[in-house]
């Protein structure tokens, strides 16, 4: 399913939201999110290629960060180590999953940002990221069926009408998919992740006019 629609958003406005994005390994419910895009603007852009956009940064940074940063740690006798309990203890960093969600919370709150994103998984540790609408529910059984493919489609929401693109999320680090498969939240039906499995969904929305 892909949409031709244009996008209010301006190609100079993406490109100020790509500058600050920032991602991880989880993320936070944004179901029922209602940012309001730019307005109109003399040169548009489909709204799946502006999800593709945004979404290839988020990727990037989340892979950067899984891998060169905590991985690495992990790996060396470091002063500094990941934990998920990082606010509370000295010496510690955010997780890969802990990250994504911080970077999706300030795109939230931010007015000016036109998209919402989140990471669900129908096997979730925080119960935030589990998915909640059908859409949701079916873009990630699509993801687990097609993994090298994306998910597209329209979604009303609140009253509001989103365009919403769905890409799988896989363990590329192995302090990703180490900790998943170690977790005490694990449920019984959780699969034993290995590298490139799919984890998870990638959810971005964008509100449409």
């Amino acid at each position: 399913m892909k949409s031709q629609t244009k996008a209010s958003l301006s190609l100079l406005g993406l490109l100020c939201l790509l500058t600050a994005t920032t991602t991880g390994c989880g993320g936070n419910t944004t179901a029922t999110a209602s940012a309001t895009p730019s307005p109109p603007a003399e040169t548009g852009i489909p709204y799946q290629k502006f999800a593709d956009a945004v979404h290839a940064v988020m990727m990037a940074d989340r892979t950067v960060y899984a891998s060169k940063v905590v991985t690495r740690l992990k790996k060396q006798d470091a002063p500094v180590t990941p934990s998920e309990y990082w606010e509370d203890e000295e010496h510690t960093i955010p997780l890969p999953a802990q990250m994504f969600r911080m970077g999706s919370e300030l795109v939230f709150e931010n007015p000016e940002a036109g998209f919402t994103y989140a990471l669900k998984s129908k096997w979730p540790l925080n119960e935030q990221n589990r998915p909640k609408s059908d859409f949701e529910i079916q873009a990630l059984d699509y993801l687990v069926e097609h993994p090298d493919e994306n998910f597209y489609g329209e979604e009303e929401l609140g009253g509001e009408k989103y365009f919403v693109a769905a890409y799988a999320d896989k363990a590329v680090a192995e302090a990703c998919w180490s900790c998943h498969n170690d977790h005490g939240n694990r449920e019984d039906n959780y699969p034993e992740f290995v590298k490139d499995d799919v984890m998870g969904g990638v959810i971005v929305r964008v509100p449409m006019q």
